[in-house]
């Protein structure tokens, strides 16, 4: 029920504008419903503006109607009907405004990643992107002596240190490509060591999947991915770039 100062209704002098009548504005109850109701009108005034644009277009040709029956007019609604009604279509038209904004706003997050869907390959992933070259690139490849994938078969910790001594038994060799079998000299050596911060491959253990990528001129992996999760994404990426790869030369 609205609010009412000395039979003066907050919505209805809301509507018409009239002015606040003595007193007013120190009923605190009066003065909260006016200014909702001011508020109200406002955004049903604007939706009101775009149902009569959509009304000025000019209708589609139709034939002339038959000459319509008299009616007899309604009644003309009491004051209060008039203004409940009228409030309640500038709540409802309020509430829609405020939930196509509330639908823009959680749209905004759909992009988010996963965290549950990166494993402990993904900070040397990073470290990777950062140097400006995304690993299995066909740039990143033309640039690579050791793209290979393996089985970790020892992982040590270094006495007093955070440094791991991981020994790995290489099962498929992307690069140096071998274009023969029994070429010589061509093939790496099929257990590779590698020393590295734990921090770079956290949680890795002994018969754990790995994949590596060695820069040319480097020693150490600046890429690690572990666990087939994270290896079968790689792997795509690699075996699509090597074609591209093998055209490029590093520089």
């Amino acid at each position: 029920m609205s609010a009412e100062h000395d039979g003066a209704d907050a919505l209805m002098t809301a509507i018409t504008g009239e002015p606040l009548p003595p007193g007013a504005r120190e009923d605190a109850a009066f003065l909260a419903e006016h200014r909702a109701a001011e508020a109200d009108l406002a955004v049903l005034r604007e939706q009101l503006g775009v149902i009569g644009h959509a009304l000025a277009e000019p209708p589609p040709a139709t034939p002339a109607p038959e000459p319509a029956r008299s009616v007899r007019p309604a009644p003309r609604p009491r004051r209060r009907a008039f203004s409940l009604a009228l409030g309640g279509l500038a709540v409802a038209a309020a509430a829609s405004v405020m939930a196509g904004m509330g639908w823009l706003m959680s749209g905004g997050g759909t992009g988010a990643a996963d965290s549950s869907s990166l494993d402990a390959g993904s900070s040397a992933e990073k470290q990777s992107d950062a140097g400006g070259v995304a690993f299995g690139s066909a740039r990143y490849l033309a640039c690579s002596r050791l793209v290979a994938e393996g089985e970790a078969t020892a992982v040590e910790r270094l006495p007093g240190t955070t440094t791991l001594r991981i020994t790995l038994s290489l099962t498929r060799t992307y690069l140096p490509e071998v274009p023969d079998e029994g070429a010589k000299g061509s093939k790496p050596d099929e257990e590779q060591v590698f020393v590295v911060d734990e921090n770079v491959v956290p949680g890795i253990r002994a018969g754990d999947p790995v994949l590596v990528g060695v820069p040319r001129g480097a020693d150490q992996p600046d890429f690690w991915a572990v666990g087939e999760r994270q290896i079968a994404l790689e792997r795509a990426m690699v075996t699509a770039s090597l074609p591209e790869a093998r055209r490029l030369t590093c520089g």
